[in-house]
């Protein structure tokens, strides 16, 4: 699924049906995590790096459109949004998981 060029991430959305696995399992669904926020956060780079040569090629002239250049502006915002809600939420839930008592 996209989302104004953002993928979801695959990993968070099982996260809690996957939880009750067995060890192995955990081990696996935590990499998948990992590599699905790896992704993401890559594709905040390229679209972060989009919007810059964008807002380069505009300034130096060799494009005209506005249009084109608040594209790649809102999509490099939505990417690195949602890039700071998953680290927000992965750090939230690793504070709750610190501070779990035994």
């Amino acid at each position: 699924m996209q989302i104004n060029g953002i993928s979801k991430v695959s990993g968070l959305e099982n996260l809690t049906k996957q939880i009750t696995k067995t060890d192995s399992n955990r081990n696996e669904t935590f990499m998948n995590l990992l590599k699905s926020a790896t992704m993401a956060i890559n594709e905040t780079n390229q679209l972060s790096n989009a919007a810059k040569t964008a807002e380069i090629s505009y300034a130096m002239g060799l494009t005209n459109s506005t249009h084109d250049l608040q594209v790649a502006q809102e999509k490099a915002n939505v990417a690195l949004q949602y890039t700071l809600t998953v680290r927000n939420a992965i750090l939230e839930s690793y504070n709750q998981i610190m501070n779990i008592q035994f």
